[in-house]
């Protein structure tokens, strides 16, 4: 028989070895945590293409030109009166430029998708204010300064968009009335001054405006020969800018109106 002591021991034993095993409290070792998934490389920059209006008529489209800039314009459409009841006579255009060109859908870290790509004519239209010196006591509702119609050079902030909008330059007539485009925000600064080459309908779903009257043509527009740097300008994607029917001779009216220009 085994003495008392011996049987004592081996019953704490037999106890030990039945219970769990538990982490020992100053146990060092040490666990990596499960590495995160790997971030998948961005898909292939898509390439920008020019918009289709949908109606009957097509605008020709670029041939083997490049592009150059996309760029949202915001500004007003000038008209006047030759009599009552006539259709006004488009005397000029005002508007400021942002480029646009880092939004298109599929292009970048940057792009927005394809409805809030061609919804950015009309959210610039209707959220932010008109970026022209207006003239005071004119009598015409949006009528610039034609002295200074241009305030000094900014990027946008525009709602939901993460980075401003960085300023390209300006869209005016000239003296001779020709539609001339400076990119100032381009480098190379190029300048295109051109005629109407081809002109569209704007969608029976376009914006109708800030006045109600109606979206603008979509428009091709080629160079006079005195362009540098751009040789095709399309005015697609418009809001606003149609004149009201003329109550009389000689009403001038300023209409806001936005458009995405693409220049090639």
């Amino acid at each position: 028989m085994l003495p008392s002591s011996v049987l004592t021991f081996l019953s704490a034993l037999a106890v030990s070895s039945a219970s769990p095993l538990r982490r020992r409290c100053n146990d060092t070792t040490i666990i990596n945590p499960p590495k995160p998934p790997s971030t998948p490389p961005p898909p292939a920059g898509t390439t920008p293409t020019l918009p289709l209006n949908g109606g009957g008529t097509e605008l020709d489209g670029p041939g083997n030109t490049s592009l150059k800039h996309i760029v949202v314009g915001h500004g007003i459409q000038n008209y006047t009166c030759a009599a009552a009841g006539q259709k006004a006579t488009a005397t000029g255009a005002l508007a400021v430029l942002w480029d646009i060109e880092p939004l298109y859908p599929g292009s970048g870290p940057s792009s927005v998708s394809e409805a809030d790509w061609t919804g950015l004519p009309p959210k610039v239209l209707r959220t932010t204010e008109l970026p022209l010196n207006l003239l005071s006591g004119s009598g015409t509702e949006y009528a610039a300064d034609p002295r200074a119609p241009f305030p000094p050079d900014a990027d946008l902030e525009l709602e939901g968009v993460e980075a401003r909008l960085k300023f390209m330059g300006h869209h005016y007539f000239d003296g001779a009335g020709t539609p001339t485009f400076e990119l100032r925000g381009d480098a190379s600064r190029p300048v295109f001054r051109g005629k109407k080459s081809g002109s569209v309908p704007a969608p029976a779903t376009a914006d109708r405006g800030l006045t109600g009257s109606g979206a603008v043509d979509w428009l091709q527009l080629t160079d006079k020969g005195t362009s540098a740097g751009v040789s095709i300008v399309y005015r697609v994607h418009t809001a606003g800018g149609n004149p009201a029917p003329c109550a009389e001779a000689g009403q001038a009216e300023s209409v806001p109106y936005t458009a995405m220009y693409w220049f090639y």
